[in-house]
């Protein structure tokens, strides 16, 4: 079992982020070195989510958003899969691929979001609403993805939500996420509640500030924010699409409106670009849990295993099969 880190304990995340779990500190680079080795004698492929820690990020074989590392988890011919991210990115994987051994560095990376619906609840939701195709965003468990219909994530949800034949939709469980889907989308639609604590802490006030101390420079963000920090944008897009955005514009200074490991990848691919972050409280402590010690014990004694029970896999996997061939909007 896992726990997300949430309510007070977001308040711990500038500590969880510089944390090392209370272990004796080996030579950062050593160390990256080892792990190298470790995956290249398991047969292992490194993925890591764009909200790792830089260290994580720049080892990893892959870096991207759900979507990307959903498709890298699938194709990959390797035979271990060390998905460096929360528990429902490491099930997606071993919804994907039952053949490979699927790691999670840390067992109690959980997603808040996730944790806002269960199966039980969704139960009760389809009941209210029969023949109302399920979307749901990736960020839900196994067992909630086997009762829905089909898979999206943030870069794809306007034109998964379209796909659809019938005229309404219901979409779980990311309330924003949702609101900004249906300002565009083709359907009559209806949500869950949920949201991501993370980008629900940042304030329209933070940005309106950002904007203030910096005149000139454009604001980026992830729908997940809520709709009042979503109005102030001059783009709303998926992590994989401000990697996009930010090398288009003409703009000098970014504003960015999501969880500051992006940064990492923003810097490195635009180093003529400044990047700032409206407000401190953009950091997930549960991203932030994995470091590279983490990575190394797992590989070492090949534990922290992650598995989906077949019943719920193969219903699973049916909803991101249909996500994976649904084209992406941004």
């Amino acid at each position: 079992m896992y726990a997300a880190v949430t309510s007070d304990e977001d308040n711990k995340a500038d500590g969880l982020f510089s944390s090392l779990n209370g272990r004796p500190m080996k030579d950062r680079e050593k160390l990256k070195k080892e792990i190298r080795v470790l995956l290249k004698e398991r047969d292992a492929i490194m993925l890591a989510h764009n909200y790792q820690r830089d260290e994580i990020q720049e080892i990893a074989d892959v870096t991207g958003d759900s979507l990307a590392l959903s498709q890298t988890a699938a194709e990959s011919p390797k035979k271990v899969i060390v998905f460096c991210g929360v528990h429902f990115m490491a099930e997606s994987a071993a919804i994907l691929s039952p053949q490979k051994t699927v790691i999670l560095p840390r067992m109690d990376a959980g997603c808040p979001m996730a944790e806002m619906i269960t199966p039980e609840d969704l139960i009760k939701e389809k009941e209210k609403r029969p023949g109302v195709p399920v979307v749901a965003y990736v960020n839900t468990s196994a067992a909630v993805k086997a009762l829905s219909d089909i898979c999206c994530t943030s870069a794809n949800a306007v034109s998964v939500v379209n796909s659809l034949p019938e005229e309404s939709v219901y979409m779980i469980p990311d309330k924003n996420l949702s609101h900004y889907v249906s300002l565009t989308a083709k359907k009559k639609m209806e949500w869950w509640n949920g949201f991501c604590p993370t980008h629900e802490r940042l304030r329209p006030a933070e940005v309106i500030k950002a904007k203030e101390k910096n005149p000139g420079a454009v604001f980026v963000c992830h729908p997940e924010c809520n709709p009042e920090v979503v109005k102030l944008a001059d783009h709303v897009c998926s992590t994989s699409g401000m990697y996009k955005y930010a090398k288009k514009t003409e703009a000098r200074t970014i504003i960015v409106g999501t969880e500051e490991g992006i940064l990492y990848k923003l810097r490195k691919e635009n180093p003529d670009k400044n990047f700032i972050l409206p407000s401190r409280s953009l950091i997930c402590p549960n991203m932030k849990l994995t470091a590279l010690e983490d990575v190394f014990e797992a590989l070492t004694e090949m534990k922290n295993i992650v598995t989906v029970p077949e019943d719920v896999r193969s219903k699973a996997k049916a909803t991101l099969d249909r996500m994976l061939k649904v084209p992406r909007d941004f």
